[in-house]
Parts: structure tokens; sequence; C-alpha cells
């Protein structure tokens, strides 16, 4: 079973007991904490999709550690002209553990198999359109040589 949830803004696919980087959280250290925003849910074949999240559902994790990630170099330099720039950035990042997934919320209309949308897409026809007659254009004016 996995899911696709967004945290701090990025979406991420997890299961339970993954360890996952996350952007900074304002959480302590050690304490429990759940996303609510699950985008996708997939249990063993069936798969529930939100619309944009679905409802009732929610990812709860386990903050293990706030840490910083590794050194990024930032090299700027225009040829020719003497400018250089060198700087350093080290994301602030946080640890958790995913402890599970639950699905309570979900609705069964939403639950679909994979099998089964594929043959939906391809029952679905769409209706003809009536095209209507195109205008016709005013004809374009003579000029002064085009009439003698």
């Amino acid at each position: 079973m996995y899911a696709i949830v967004e945290i701090a803004g990025q979406q991420f696919k997890v299961t339970k007991d993954q360890k996952v980087y996350v952007h900074r959280l304002q959480a302590e250290a050690g304490s429990k904490i759940s996303f609510d925003k699950v985008l996708l849910i997939d249990d063993n074949g069936t798969v529930t999709l939100g619309a944009p999240a679905i409802e009732g559902a929610e990812v709860s994790a386990k903050i293990l550690e706030h840490l910083k990630g590794d050194k990024v170099i930032v090299f700027k330099k225009k040829r020719r002209k003497g400018y250089k720039v060198k700087n350093g950035h080290r994301q602030a990042l946080t640890e958790i553990q995913i402890d599970g997934i639950t699905a309570n919320g979900s609705d069964k209309k939403e639950v679909v198999s994979t099998k089964k949308a594929a043959t939906k897409k391809t029952e679905e026809v769409a209706e003809p359109v009536e095209k209507k007659p195109a205008a016709k254009k005013p004809a374009a004016k003579k000029t002064k040589e085009e009439t003698k």
C-alpha cells in the first residue's frame, strides 16, 4: 500500500515505515504529525484518486530529527567582465518516518481499478458537433491602379 501525499508544498510517494526528508516542519522532534492532503492511495491494485485530495484520508508520521542538507555551491560568472560570485546553501530539512496510511473517508465512487478506468475511457463517445457555415468576408477594396 502506498500513497501520494503533499508535504510542505512537495508531493511524495510514501509507504509505511519509510523515512523521508522534507522541508523544515515547525513541530518538535519526537512529536507525531499527520498530513491530510492525500492525493492518491493504492491498496493492492485498488486506486483511490482525489479531486484534488481524498476527504478523510490521512498519512500519520513521526518527526525523527531536524537537520541541514548537503552544501550546494552556487557559482555565477559572466565571461570577459571580471564578474564572479560564489555562494553556498544548505537546505533546512526534517526527517520523518511514516507510521501509517488511513483511507477512512474515501467514497466507493472514487475507487476505480486501473483496468476499469482504461475501458471507461474507450466507451465514452463525444457527441458530434454541428458546424455553422463560415461567414463570407467582404471583398477587398480595389486600388486606383487596379481599376485602370
